[in-house]
């Protein structure tokens, strides 16, 4: 009997013929995941991903915990590998979960059989084992209807597996099968949360921040940086390029109509953001706008603030109420950082009422004034590259 991780693939089966080219992908990336609990070979059979320790030094706890925030992995079982024979069934299934049912009120067993070349069918497994721990551990009920512990039994190619119930791991696809994409990373509770959306398409991500000191404190930095190692769980570790932005906002207070700075500090970082793709091999840029969510994000403002950029801008929560991105917030852990009070340059000087239907005319006016590309590359010269390594679990 060998302790072992069954990882679920999601919508990677649907796929036709480049469907081993994620599936390669995804083995890649659980590989790069489990690096840190040790040796691990990972292989795919039959939509299921096995990620099998090399020796008992491996900590299948982390590595458990670790393999949920893969991409691509819709579940994932610890399980008991052992001969494909029903005995050796039953006592995988005796010594792996017997502690959880001992402490179980009632249990099932449910049988999969992927291999159809083993003698008995499903149904025949389950009444085989099912009957056999019934015996072995009386005081606990067998109810097949709406057991407290289900046991699995999967037959498959190479081993049979014992496990108690699946967990959910992350869905969406591999990291890396979508291309890259450069994230606009604020301090807020939107844009981690976009970021973590893209990225289950399979987007690689660079996270850019514009930074305004000192309007904008070492804190708010730092607060971001944190927050890009949050998301490192979920997307890899990753490079945060942060921006100095203030030279840039206090031009456009000193040459520019107050009503229009925050769409023509949107402008800007979409411009600098879009040098930064087209310098890192990324196809698209990623926002955590919100369709009504603040001035800013009209019809109106968000059609002037990309007419400036010739890639796409993809704005993953832009359908979603504050609720539903809170939600996820808390799920991915970053909510908790979003919320410190530490405010990003976006609040600096916020207009007392800012233009909500801007005119395409009246930005490129108020433009007309500023040194565009000098800004741009004075700002883009001056980045910071700061590596966001994954934080503990």
């Amino acid at each position: 009997m060998k302790d072992i991780l069954l990882l679920k693939q999601g919508e990677i089966v649907l796929k036709g013929l480049n469907r081993r080219h994620f599936e390669l992908k995804l083995i890649a990336n659980v590989e790069k995941r489990l690096r840190p609990f040790g040796q691990f070979n990972v292989y795919a059979v039959q939509s299921t991903l096995y990620a099998e320790p090399m020796d008992d030094s491996c900590d299948m706890d982390g590595a458990c915990e670790a393999v949920k925030t893969v991409f691509g992995v819709v579940s994932v079982s610890r399980a008991a590998a052992c001969e494909k024979d029903k005995d050796a069934i039953f006592e995988a299934a005796k010594t792996y979960l017997g502690d959880a049912i001992s402490r179980a009120r009632s249990f099932k067993v449910e049988t999969k059989r992927a291999d159809k070349r083993f003698p008995m069918t499903s149904i025949e497994i389950s009444q085989y084992v099912g009957g056999l721990l019934a015996d072995a551990f009386p005081h606990v009920k067998v109810d097949v209807h709406n057991p407290e512990l289900t046991v699995t039994v999967e037959v498959r190619d190479y081993s049979a597996y014992v496990h108690g119930a699946a967990e959910p791991g992350a869905g969406g696809l591999p990291i890396g099968v979508g291309g890259r994409a450069v994230s606009l990373l604020s301090g807020g509770i939107d844009s981690p949360v976009a970021t973590y959306l893209a990225a289950r398409r399979g987007l690689s991500i660079i996270p850019v921040h514009f930074f305004s000191f000192p309007y904008t404190s070492e804190q708010a930095k730092q607060k971001v940086i944190d927050l890009a190692r949050i998301l490192a769980r979920y997307c890899f570790d990753m490079r945060v390029e942060v921006v100095p932005f203030t030279h840039i906002q206090e031009e456009l207070r000193d040459k520019c109509p107050e009503e229009l700075l925050t769409i023509l500090m949107r402008r800007f970082m979409m411009r600098i953001s879009e040098k930064i793709a087209r310098a890192n091999g990324c196809g698209a840029l990623i926002t955590g706008e919100n369709l009504g969510q603040v001035a800013s994000q009209t019809l109106e403002a968000l059609a002037v603030t990309e007419e400036c950029v010739g890639i796409p801008i993809l704005r993953p929560v832009i359908a979603l109420d504050k609720r539903e991105i809170v939600d996820i917030a808390r799920k991915i852990d970053t909510f908790d950082t979003s919320i410190l009070p530490y405010e990003d340059c976006c609040t600096v000087f916020t207009p007392r009422r800012p233009k909500t239907k801007p005119r395409l005319d009246d930005i490129l006016k108020a433009e007309a004034v500023l040194d565009i590309p000098g800004l741009v590359e004075e700002a883009y010269s001056g980045i910071e590259r700061i590596p966001a390594t994954i934080l503990p679990y």
